[in-house]
């Protein structure tokens, strides 16, 4: 843990636009596409689309739908 204390010790020394460029570089680099899931949400999206054009899924207005929740 004394390595990740250091980085934030250094990173709170920097200016605010450095901080922010920091900030998003990392967060950045949590967000590696699953190349799997990727798929496995195309299909099923590809899926949905198939069962709405074909009229084999049920469907409900906007309307109904926030009536439900107030």
């Amino acid at each position: 843990m004394a390595t990740t204390d250091k980085i934030l010790k250094d990173a709170l020394t920097l200016k605010p636009a450095e901080k922010a460029e920091l900030i998003d570089k990392l967060l950045s680099s949590l967000d590696k596409p699953d190349v799997e899931l990727e798929a496995a949400w195309a299909e099923e999206a590809e899926g949905r689309i198939d069962a709405y054009e074909g009229g084999e899924l049920k469907t409900a207005t906007l309307e109904k739908v926030l009536e439900r929740y107030k």
